[in-house]
C-alpha cells in the first residue's frame, strides 16, 4: 500500500481551555468517520472519561465534544499533514508540523498540555516556545496497539484532573 498524505482536523478549543490534549496525527478510521479518536479499539473516550468522571464513551460524538468543552478540555495534532501507508504512528513520513505556539497564545487559561503517545510528544515539545505556568506531560498512547494495558494507562492519565 503506498503512502498518502494525510491532513489533521481543526482544533477542538474554546478561549477558557485550560487542558489541551495533543495527539499526532489522526487514523485513517478516524479520518474516514471525521471524528478524533473514532476507530473503536482506541481507548481514548474511555481515559478522558476517566478523567472527566463522565461518560464520554457511551456518548454520541458531538455530545462527547460539547462534554469537553464543558470541561475546559480541547483536542488538536501537533502534525498538520504528513505521509503514512497506515493508522501506526511509526509509519509517519514527511510529518508537517501545526503552529502550536500560535494556538496557545489564544488560550489565556491554558494550564496543562498533554502529549497523547510518544510521537505527539517528540514532534510538539519541538514545536512550543518557553511556557510559563503551563505543565507539560505526556502520556502512554490511548491507542489499543499500545499495550500496557487500561489499567496503568488511566493511572497515568488520571494526573490531567490538576488541570480541571
Amino acid at each position: 500500500m503506498p503512502a498518502v498524505r494525510h491532513a489533521s482536523f481543526a482544533p477542538h478549543v474554546a478561549p477558557d481551555t485550560r487542558l489541551l490534549i495533543l495527539g499526532s496525527l489522526p487514523g485513517v478510521r478516524s479520518l474516514a468517520e471525521r471524528q478524533y479518536y473514532a476507530h473503536p479499539t482506541n481507548q481514548f473516550w474511555r481515559l478522558l472519561g476517566a478523567v472527566t468522571e463522565r461518560p464520554l464513551a457511551d456518548m454520541p460524538y458531538d455530545d462527547r465534544l460539547a462534554a469537553l468543552r464543558a470541561a475546559k478540555v480541547g483536542l488538536w495534532d501537533v502534525i498538520r499533514s504528513a505521509e503514512r501507508r497506515t493508522s501506526s504512528d511509526a509509519l509517519i513520513r514527511e510529518a508537517e508540523a501545526h503552529d502550536l505556539a500560535a494556538l496557545i497564545a489564544d488560550l489565556p487559561d491554558l494550564c496543562m498540555i498533554a502529549f497523547n503517545g510518544g510521537k505527539a510528544a517528540a514532534i510538539g515539545r519541538k514545536q512550543l516556545p518557553p511556557l510559563e505556568g503551563i505543565t507539560l506531560v505526556d502520556l502512554p498512547s490511548s491507542s489499543a496497539a499500545h499495550t500496557i494495558g487500561f489499567d496503568k494507562k488511566r493511572d497515568r492519565w488520571l494526573a490531567l484532573r490538576g488541570a480541571l
